[in-house]
């Protein structure tokens, strides 16, 4: 069974492409997604090439204990906040020697999060000329939250290999 339709599978597979060709590597860390970023950019055969792994981090403690992101910013601000998604993606950069780190960090609902509303989303790109994180407000079910957040990292990291 494939989960990703065609048009998707078709950009996947041009921004594996791409990636090679830039000589790019990305790891992804990964919190309300669940695997659902990494899962979609192996779909390609060939993934390897370019994709190095990914972490899930479902939990605030986890982000801390697999990722060494800050505690205390964790206890500040909560999981669902720029930095922890900047820390996260930069992390996991460092934890797979990859080019490029990727992450997501948001709330799919269905209930709000630490006072975060529900389709909050912080997805963060690193490299090693620094970071972009965009900051998202997405509608629907809690399915439909979470493919909108894989689609916006396809977009940012698309964008991060076209700025360069």
């Amino acid at each position: 069974m494939n989960l990703l339709d065609a048009a998707t599978a078709a950009r996947v597979s041009e921004l594996i492409d791409s990636l090679v060709g830039a000589g790019k590597t990305v790891a992804v860390a990964e919190s309300l997604t669940g695997g659902l970023v990494c899962s979609t950019l192996v779909h390609p055969a060939g993934a390897s090439r370019a994709i190095l792994g990914g972490v899930v981090t479902y939990s605030t403690d986890a982000k801390a204990s697999a990722l060494g992101v800050d505690t205390g910013l964790l206890a500040e601000r909560g999981a669902v906040d720029a930095e922890v998604a900047v820390q996260m993606a930069t992390r996991v950069r460092a934890r797979f020697a990859a080019t490029i780190g990727i992450s997501t960090t948001g709330v799919a609902g269905p209930d709000e999060q630490d006072g975060i509303a529900v389709g909050t989303v912080f997805i963060a790109v690193a490299d090693g000329d620094g970071h972009v994180v965009d900051e998202h407000h997405f509608t629907g079910t809690r399915d439909d939250i979470r493919w909108a957040t894989v689609d916006a990292c396809l977009t940012l990291l698309e964008n991060s290999l076209r700025a360069e």
